[in-house]
């Protein structure tokens, strides 16, 4: 169980969320784990299959406290809510900045520079840690260029602009991600990206973690109550989540890469769990997506200090404490929305 920002996190998935006097009681195997009194919360998001009791339903319908159900792997089930509810003039302030432009880039900037400040530091932290494996002059090139396209990003005012520069640094990061791979190189090499289809297997693992990380961003960005289909820096197109793929640029080289490396580099994935397509597609075999799946949910449950919070969550709950704070921003109680920037 975490709190964070008046919102109460339930993380363990056999937590069952009751009603006692006018406190969130807490129960797992019918034994109390806490008691948190309801008039210090403002949301509470849980994660599992046991529920919640109706009386508890009631009570926070009738507090206006928003209660969300997600899955224990982060998808996004529904949400109980009051007659009264926030969630309406939250998504019409998100509706009239996304056709701004003026207003939409300085959230987007936002993300934009979060995302190259992370991959500086994905790069930084590889040189650190493993100096004599990695080709470090090349490296310094592209965090430097890194560098300059986030200084750019920082001063740009229209959308298209921060587009290009988003997609040049990309193009910078990518162009020495293969170095980040210490182990296995003969079979996990990295030229480009490339995708629908991926054409090798660190390509496949990327579209595979992007996917997942962006069902997260999305079901996070439900839960809070914003619309993950209309976006910022992501035009809106149908069926597109577009606020969640705003979202999770930032969290791309600290969650997505950075996950994707760890595997290959320790060895817990190697060239048997791929297969090749006939349109020389490549995709992870049906055991393999399983062992990715447990790795990934074991990820998510390692800790990190947030720097905006300055306290401990799971790594899981980081797309959750983003939406949280741009939500906050929309409804005026942020000056601006934080990304998150991890060195």
């Amino acid at each position: 169980m975490k709190q964070l920002l008046n919102t109460v996190y339930v993380s363990d998935p056999d937590m069952y969320l009751a009603l006692k006097g006018n406190n969130l009681h807490l129960l797992k195997a019918n034994e109390s784990i806490a008691r948190i009194p309801l008039h210090n919360i403002e949301a509470v998001s849980t994660f599992g299959h046991q529920g919640a009791s109706p009386a508890l339903m009631g009570t926070c319908m009738d507090q206006n406290i928003s209660l969300t159900f997600f899955t224990s792997t982060g998808r996004f089930r529904g949400r109980v809510t009051g007659e009264a509810n926030g969630n309406v003039t939250l998504r019409k302030k998100q509706y009239r900045i996304s056709d701004q432009e003026s207003e939409s880039i300085d959230i987007a900037k936002h993300m934009i520079i979060g995302k190259i400040f992370n991959c500086e530091q994905l790069l930084k932290r590889t040189m650190r840690d493993h100096a004599l494996r990695v080709d470090s002059s090349k490296m310094n090139q592209v965090i430097e260029r890194l560098q300059e396209s986030r200084k750019m990003a920082s001063s740009c005012h229209y959308l298209e602009e921060l587009r290009g520069i988003e997609g040049n640094a990309a193009s910078s990061y990518y162009s020495v991600f293969g170095e980040c791979i210490l182990n296995q190189k003969e079979v996990f090499y990295f030229h480009y990206r490339n995708r629908r289809p991926p054409v090798d297997c660190v390509n496949a693992l990327l579209s595979f973690a992007y996917s997942l990380l962006a069902s997260e961003s999305a079901a996070a960005l439900e839960g809070v109550g914003l619309d993950a289909y209309v976006g910022f820096l992501h035009q809106d197109r149908p069926g597109r989540t577009s606020l969640a793929l705003d979202i999770m640029e930032e969290l791309r080289p600290i969650i997505a890469d950075r996950f994707v490396l760890k595997i290959i580099n320790r060895g817990q994935i190697d060239a048997d769990d791929f297969v090749v397509k006939e349109n020389q597609a490549v995709i992870l075999t049906d055991e393999a997506r399983r062992t990715f799946l447990q790795l990934w949910q074991k990820e998510k449950q390692q800790e990190i200090r947030h720097p905006y919070l300055k306290e401990k969550i799971p790594w899981g709950l980081v797309p959750h404490a983003q939406a949280l704070f741009l939500a906050r921003f929309l409804r005026g109680d942020l000056d601006a929305y934080p990304p998150i920037l991890i060195r």
